[in-house]
């Protein structure tokens, strides 16, 4: 709603609330997330950092589960491609693309999964509240951002003027704040 067709929902703000229409972002998503985690933490007096990172380990599995069933439903595809894996959707025209939304669960649900779920159980992460919230914004914005490079764009944005997609656009700044939550996380740490 907020970034890639916000014209047409403050024109119509009701359909922001048919969310069986689709057009939910994940970049929309976690804004809400967010300030769900935080009103959650402050009300029940949970330290925020931690309590963060053990949401941050599960977000995964439910990417996963939104990208298989983004796959399924055949909406979210790629770019026409000329990979021995590529496909034909039904709303993409005669011609095979990339399965996008597979790259996707792959990176975003089963490896992020993974990566959050080493630093959470074999190193001292956790020790260290928000690097793991910090490793998801990270990773997240950097697999997004590759993957983007084989999505289909958004038809009413297309690629915007500075060469990149609203994903990519927005994965800059979740890279940036992974980054820096990581620092932050690492030095607060510190005796």
């Amino acid at each position: 709603v907020l970034f890639y067709n916000l014209d047409y929902y403050l024109d119509y703000p009701l359909d922001a609330l048919k969310v069986w229409q689709g057009g939910m972002s994940f970049h929309g998503g976690l804004l809400g997330t967010t300030l769900a985690i935080i009103l959650f933490a402050r009300k029940y007096r949970l330290h925020l950092p931690a309590f963060a990172d053990h949401v941050a380990c599960v977000v995964p599995i439910g990417l996963f589960l939104g990208r298989l069933a983004n796959f399924v439903n055949g909406e979210l595809y790629g770019r026409i491609s000329t990979v021995p894996w590529a496909m034909v959707f039904p709303d993409g025209g005669p011609w095979p693309r990339h399965p996008s939304q597979i790259y996707e669960a792959a990176l975003e649900g089963v490896v992020l999964f993974g990566l959050l779920s080493f630093l959470f159980f074999k190193t001292r992460a956790r020790r260290m509240p928000g690097v793991i919230t910090g490793s998801f914004f990270l990773f997240y914005g950097i697999f997004r951002f590759i993957v983007e490079f084989t999505r289909e764009p958004d038809a009413q944005l297309g690629v915007l003027s500075v060469g990149l997609t609203m994903g990519q656009l927005l994965s800059l700044p979740m890279m940036l704040f992974g980054g820096g939550l990581i620092v932050w996380a690492r030095r607060r740490a510190r005796p």
